[in-house]
Order: structure tokens, then sequence, then C-alpha cells
């Protein structure tokens, strides 16, 4: 078992199937795109276990509340380090997370961001710790999001090629 699986269930964090991807929709992009010592992680939603698109949906400050966002953040970051694993199969490949860029579908007049996003940071430094885990980070507000999501985030990590 690797070390980040061992931390992962010492958490009892538990990496969602792949994305159930509503119907009507094709989305002509990978969800990991890996470059040399880089892998770009595109937006990524928060999932369930079954790999569907978790609830509560809407715009935090509004119909999701600043815990609900940071939970579906929580959500978001084993989202990504599920597509990590398929892409990478050994998510020890990973020697740093260099940016993450959360997005949250805000109500108008809503400015706690980087409260949600801390959701998505906490996981990843539990996980990596600080050394590996360590990441610049944006946190901001959108109008909406696709599928009425309330948070979506992307990442960028080096990885030991």
């Amino acid at each position: 078992m690797s070390r980040t699986t061992a931390k992962l269930n010492q958490h009892g964090l538990v990496l969602p199937a792949p994305l159930k991807v509503p119907d009507g929709f094709t989305l002509p992009f990978p969800w990991v795109s890996t470059r040399g010592d880089r892998v770009f992680v595109s937006g990524h939603a928060p999932q369930d276990e079954d790999g569907s698109v978790s609830h509560p949906r809407g715009q935090v400050g509004a119909e999701v509340s600043v815990e609900e966002g940071y939970e579906l953040a929580r959500k978001t970051a084993l989202s990504i380090l599920a597509s990590l694993e398929r892409e990478l199969s050994d998510l020890d490949r990973i020697t740093g997370w260099a940016r993450v860029f959360g997005m949250v579908n805000s109500a108008p007049g809503f400015d706690k961001q980087p409260l949600v996003i801390n959701g998505f940071s906490d996981v990843i430094l539990d996980v990596f710790g600080a050394d590996v885990g360590r990441h610049a980070r944006s946190a901001v507000g959108m109008a909406g999001l696709p599928f009425k999501i309330a948070v979506e985030i992307e990442a960028e990590v080096l990885i030991a090629e």
C-alpha cells in the first residue's frame, strides 16, 4: 500500500468512482494532462463515492452554507485525487502541489470564498503533509458554475517522472 493510500485510509477518506457525466453533455477534454514532470488537472466538481455530482448545489451564501461549501471542497479534493490516481497509477508520484484555483458559485455580496476552498487545502495538507501538500492558491467567486455546482477546483501538481 502506498504512503498516500495509507494516509487516505487513516483519515477515512474514500476516492470516488469516475464522474458520471449528466445526460446530454459531452466533455471533450481529459481530466488530467501530463506534460513531463507537470500535471495539469481540469476543473473538478465534488463527487459522491459512486461518481455522481454531489449535492447541495447552488450559490454559497444563498442555497448552500459556508460549512456545506467547505465539505463540497473536501469532496472535490477527493475527486481530483481519484483522477490523479487513475492517470498516475500511484499518488506517491506526486512530489508537490504547485497551484490550486478554487471557484465558488457565490451569491451576490458573498466574500468568504477562502473559507470554502480551505476544505480542499485541508485534505491535501492532511494527506500529503506540509512539504508536498503546500500550494499557491486562489479562491474566487463566480456568478455560476456548470450544473449549478457550488465548487469547482483545478490544480497543477509536480510528479517524479
